[in-house]
């Protein structure tokens, strides 16, 4: 698959509407742990403001994979993950992020880059080379 062809493919993988997760707050959006980012991918759906941390979400997952697969493109080193083809749909890979995040506590304590760059790469690992 081509880089932009992933790129399309990123940008689907990484949108979501809302459900019926946590009460996400403001200080969510400085999305500074990954716990901040599962609370703004999973809002409760009757939050005031769960349409913008939607968005919110979608927005800083697109340019976490996008920055990661740039540098992938312009580096010899081994990737940090790799999406299928086709990929999965976006509502099922950011609601497996957020099911992965809440499996293990200590994950909601990483940075929200470092978490979502982690499952991918669990959930999505590149082949083994021999």
């Amino acid at each position: 698959m081509t880089f932009k062809g992933w790129t399309a493919a990123a940008a689907l993988l990484l949108v979501t509407a809302p459900g019926v997760g946590h009460a996400v707050t403001d200080a969510d959006f400085a999305a500074r742990t990954t716990g901040d980012l599962v609370a703004l991918c999973d809002p409760q759906s009757d939050s005031a403001i769960a349409n913008a941390a939607v968005n919110f979400c979608s927005g800083f997952a697109q340019g976490v994979v996008s920055l990661e697969m740039e540098h992938d493109a312009g580096s010899r080193s081994m990737k940090l993950f790799c999406l299928p083809d086709p990929p999965p749909t976006r509502n099922e890979a950011l609601g497996e992020f957020v099911k992965w995040a809440r499996a293990s506590p200590e994950r909601m304590n990483a940075s929200a880059t470092d978490g979502l760059i982690r499952f991918l790469g669990e959930r999505y690992p590149c082949p083994k080379r021999r």
